[in-house]
């Protein structure tokens, strides 16, 4: 591999000079990027995003610790970008293999959702920002920041191993430092500030110099508050303070304090960041976690309060998804020629945007169904209406099925869904529903045929679901569930009701899966003949 290596802005010439600011003169014109992620095609949106803020990338794809060290151990990389919950693996186990290797690189989690309190344990942990998959627009300038921190962080380590060498070397990385640097005597008298002091307090380095931490602080804050903590060797070690700027404004600062030595006096040196910016990150958390919060408890209102009464029938549906919101759909829908429909479908991903293509198919469908009962024409005019809507990175896969409670006759018509299964009474595999056709979105002018009809008896149990129980994978990653293990947890208890069957289904993959987050939205609906 070429050298990657971002370039170095020139060190400043002296104390006042100003600060360094990066742009597109000095930005690295090559990134080698880690991709801790189990979608090619999501880690190839990362990169082009990356291409497009002006980065010549290579980057290698992992799916697993394994991979991941052996990546870390084979060649230098600038960055790691990781999906928060992979199969088997995590962001969080991600990161501890990174800080066990021992190398200082960026650390972005980049998520479809992610809980405020998973989220601040994983920066508190040493994760260095977030981002959600729908909102990617901080990618860039998130990583642009960072490369430029984790250039100071080595500048600073640089330091640290050279401290006994030269007055002057500590000055040259001050200098360049992006982290405002504040050198007190033991007095408390400011004796050097970087030109970076600027940027985060709004004061040119010659004005601070002779000043105590008095000017720095709020002014309700006692006098020689700052002084007491930097001196004391536990609360210095990392304090979080609200800060005065020279032009009145607070902001937030994140203070290191250190003793060193330069020659044979005894100094003080304070690192401070501006970390408003994250600040508004974990305020932007717990935004979008009540936002998601309504999302799911809207969606909740869009599913059946209940099933319907049909006599001779017990029927039950369970939706779980694997986040506050998500793309799993099912419903019963009273048909014009008096027949039910029972409606199974799933859009593709899981999240805000799947739950709300979701919502448009529930409002299609039941619009549809006031007018048509035979379930090909209902998928092929619901899939010619959601055609444009879903665009060319999103589908729908839907198992549509119509009972007449009379004759026990069922049809269906599936696009490109998980196959429904039927057990008589004995527990056999007595009929399995596969898809007519492809799943909605991908062809507008597709037309559906209907499935082979089967007759129901006495006994009978039908099995709609979802592939979040079918491809449900244990803590290993080396196993699915697999539709034989859903099948076998009803032939277990045949006699429980419909609902039962359902909650022991959902219950059994969860189970499956460990104590980890659900991998994807799940869905079950039990159809019994009494």
């Amino acid at each position: 591999m070429a050298d990657l290596s971002p370039s170095v802005p020139p060190p400043a010439s002296a104390v006042g000079a100003p600060p360094v600011r990066s742009g597109a003169s000095d930005r690295p014109t090559s990134l080698r990027v880690l991709v801790v992620e189990d979608s090619e095609f999501d880690a190839r949106i990362l990169v082009n995003l990356l291409r497009s803020g002006g980065w010549v990338v290579s980057y290698r794809r992992v799916e697993n610790e394994a991979a991941l060290v052996a990546a870390l151990a084979s060649e230098p990389w600038d960055l790691v970008l990781a999906d928060h919950q992979l199969p088997g693996f995590s962001a969080p186990e991600a990161l501890a293999v990174v800080q066990r290797s021992g190398l200082d690189l960026p650390f972005l989690i980049v998520s479809g959702g992610i809980e405020e309190g998973v989220a601040i344990a994983a920066m508190k942990a040493g994760a260095h920002d977030f981002l959600m998959k729908g909102a990617l627009g901080r990618l860039v300038p998130a990583v642009q920041r960072e490369l430029r921190d984790a250039a100071t962080r080595t500048a600073r380590r640089r330091a640290e191993a050279d401290l006994q060498q030269s007055e002057l070397r500590y000055r040259s990385v001050w200098e360049n430092s992006t982290d405002a640097v504040l050198l007190l005597d033991l007095a408390g008298v400011l004796r050097f500030a970087n030109p970076a002091c600027e940027s985060v307090f709004g004061w040119s380095p010659e004005a601070l110099v002779g000043q105590t931490l008095d000017v720095l602080q709020p002014a309700e804050t006692p006098a020689g508050a700052w002084w007491q903590l930097a001196q004391d060797p536990v609360a210095r070690r990392c304090l979080e303070l609200h800060a005065r700027r020279r032009d009145g404004p607070l902001v937030d600062v994140e203070i290191a304090v250190t003793e060193m030595r330069l020659g044979q006096e005894r100094w003080i040196v304070a690192f401070c960041r501006d970390v408003t910016e994250r600040h508004r990150a974990e305020a932007e958390l717990r935004r979008n976690r009540e936002e998601f919060a309504a999302a799911a408890e809207i969606q909740q209102r869009l599913f059946p309060a209940a099933p319907p009464t049909i006599p001779g029938y017990d029927l039950a549906g369970i939706s779980r998804p694997a986040e506050a919101a998500g793309g799993d759909y099912y419903n019963f829908l009273h048909l014009p020629d008096g027949s039910w429909s029972v409606v199974v479908a799933d859009v593709s991903g899981h999240g805000i945007g799947p739950a709300l293509l979701m919502a448009e198919a529930r409002a299609y469908l039941r619009y549809l169904a006031r007018y048509e009962s035979d379930p090909a024409t209902l998928l092929t005019l619901a899939n010619r209406a959601m055609a444009e809507d879903l665009g060319a990175e999103n589908y729908i896969t839907m198992h549509l099925a119509r009972l007449h409670p009379e004759t026990r006759r069922l049809d269906y018509a599936s696009a490109g869904h998980p196959a429904t299964c039927i057990l008589d009474a004995e527990g056999r595999l007595k009929a399995s529903l596969r898809r007519t056709g492809p799943p909605l979105g991908q062809k507008p002018d597709q037309p559906y045929a209907n499935g082979p009809a089967v007759f129901l008896e006495r006994g009978d149990i039908v099995l709609f679901l979802t592939d979040g129980l079918d491809e449900a994978v244990n803590p290993e990653g080396t196993e699915c569930f697999g539709i034989d293990r859903a099948l076998d947890v009803i032939r277990a208890a045949p006699d429980r009701s419909a609902r039962e069957l359902a909650n022991a289904l959902c219950d059994s993959v969860r189970s499956f899966g460990g104590p980890g987050p659900q991998q994807d939205d799940l869905t079950v609906v039990v159809l019994k003949v009494v």
